[in-house]
């Protein structure tokens, strides 16, 4: 069972602080490679506390993979829950949850250009400028800002009404000129947040656990929340999607998923003009849509649909596989009108998509 299905369980936060510390050793000399065209990036988390998380690439031109880059590259271990990768200024911004750590690295190379340690249990990052970036926190009432030059924590953003123990920031997007974030564990808040002062300017309530969030080519909001879990303290309800005005933050549709669903991985494809989301199955829907899609887009093939990404310059729809969560798990290539194109094997856990251009 992986890390994200764990997270249920605030136990699991006295193990983050008796074992997430890990060591990075060189365990092989670094080896050459290249990956200076353009691609997808694929961050694999591996087994929670195996500290076997690693990095994949991908050309969508040439049909080439290369598997374990950044253990190949730098000659150590990428850590322990490889959360989420994000590219900016040439270089690549791993957060290893688990770890408690972002590595930077060279995206032609993967070699590594530096990290900042000690940042908690890191999620999702979101650059303001090449000095600034919001990290969002696992079981950590604060939202963390770094410096990508300095490689350094400058501050933090204390969340209101946020136990430390079981709630965490998630997902981010940036919509003229605000911050918006999901409080997703144990909480049912968007928060807004203005980057010029760091302060959080307004908060809306929407359902249980809201864990992704998108912006439409109308920068209109879209926030899904999974709804919680049977038998959860904080509650359980049917899924949500919903599309929310971000200047009022004005809930302008709301559209129910039945019980028991558990959507996720919601994003937008190039345009903005269509959603794309997990649901067992492949899901979208146009941004005009009043309803829910009866049929999926791309039938589940009864193992795990874990992380979801489409191509934004060609609009092919990548989905990661996780299969079992202990054996290499797999990535479908697909057109946007639904035919495969490819399929390969990455890491244990594919769960997040990085494009470089």
């Amino acid at each position: 069972m992986t890390f994200r299905r764990f997270l249920w369980f605030p136990l699991l936060l006295l193990l983050l602080m008796a074992q997430g510390c890990m060591k990075w050793e060189d365990d092989r000399m670094p080896e050459g490679f290249d990956t200076s065209g353009p691609g997808l990036f694929i961050a694999c988390e591996g087994n929670f506390q195996y500290g076997n998380a690693s990095l994949s690439f991908y050309d969508p031109a040439s049909h080439r993979v290369e598997n374990e880059v950044f253990l190949r590259a730098n000659g150590m271990k990428l850590g322990d829950v490889a959360q989420s990768m994000t590219i900016h200024g040439g270089r690549g911004w791993i957060a290893v949850n688990n770890s408690h750590v972002i590595f930077a690295i060279d995206v032609n190379t993967c070699r590594e250009t530096g990290r900042i340690e000690n940042v908690a249990s890191p999620r999702y990052i979101l650059f303001l400028s090449d000095e600034k970036a919001y990290v969002s926190q696992l079981w950590d009432n604060r939202i963390f800002i770094i410096n990508p030059r300095t490689y350094s924590v400058t501050g933090y953003i204390q969340v209101p009404d946020m136990a430390m123990e079981t709630g965490s920031t998630e997902q981010m997007v940036l919509c003229d000129g605000y911050v918006y974030c999901t409080c997703w564990s144990y909480q049912n808040r968007i928060l807004k947040i203005d980057p010029a002062t760091d302060r959080i300017v307004a908060v809306l309530t929407v359902g249980i656990q809201p864990s992704s969030i998108a912006v439409d080519r109308e920068k209109k909001l879209w926030v899904l929340t999974d709804g919680g879990y049977e038998g959860s303290p904080y509650g359980y309800e049917a899924p949500t999607l919903l599309r929310i005005d971000p200047q009022t933050l004005a809930v302008e549709r709301r559209l129910q998923f039945p019980l028991g669903s558990t959507p996720s991985e919601l994003q937008t494809d190039g345009t903005g003009a269509t959603l794309y989301w997990l649901n067992d199955a492949v899901w979208r829907m146009n941004i005009s849509s009043a309803t829910l899609p009866a049929t999926p887009f791309l039938e589940s093939r009864r193992t795990k649909y874990y992380g979801l990404t489409v191509d934004p310059a060609g609009g092919d729809v990548y989905v990661a596989d996780a299969i079992d969560y202990q054996q290499q798990g797999m990535i479908y290539r697909y057109t946007s009108g639904g035919e495969l194109i490819d399929e390969f094997y990455v890491g244990i856990t594919p769960g997040a998509f990085c494009w470089k251009k």
